[in-house]
């Protein structure tokens, strides 16, 4: 069963999610509801530093024993940080997807795209009729 979804990020509808920093940068990652149908995760292929990143297109690659799967953007902007542990641990997506499982630190181009993410609500909404 998947953790709470929480209310300080916004969600998109491929499972990404974007948690507002406050200073023009978001945080970036997969929802814990993404990491559980990847299950085992084994690779993430992180992009580069600098990179600006169009929302809606992918930005890295997640690996897991099942899959691989692209990670899009959820707002467009440059990446700043990235989440270096990820190389050597990638399965901290799934024991900590909403936390040390992050991917990308991002600043963002237009902050108003955040507020056209899902918030947590709507995105249990979505999950819950994907589960049907």
């Amino acid at each position: 069963m998947s953790k709470q979804n929480l209310n300080d990020r916004r969600y998109s509808r491929d499972h990404e999610w974007a948690k507002d920093n406050g200073d023009g940068t978001v945080l970036i990652g997969i929802t814990d509801y993404a990491q559980e149908m990847l299950t085992d995760i084994v690779f993430v292929e992180l992009p580069p530093m600098g990179k600006k990143v169009v929302k809606g297109e992918p930005m890295a690659v997640v690996e897991s024993v099942k899959s691989v799967s692209d990670i899009y953007a959820p707002v467009s902007g440059e990446v700043i940080a990235i989440n270096s542990k990820l190389e050597e641990e990638p399965a901290l997506i799934n024991s900590d997807a909403f936390g040390e499982g992050w991917i990308v630190r991002m600043r963002i181009d237009d902050a108003a795209e955040l507020a056209l993410l899902l918030d947590a609500a709507a995105y249990d909404l979505l999950i819950s009729e994907d589960k049907h």
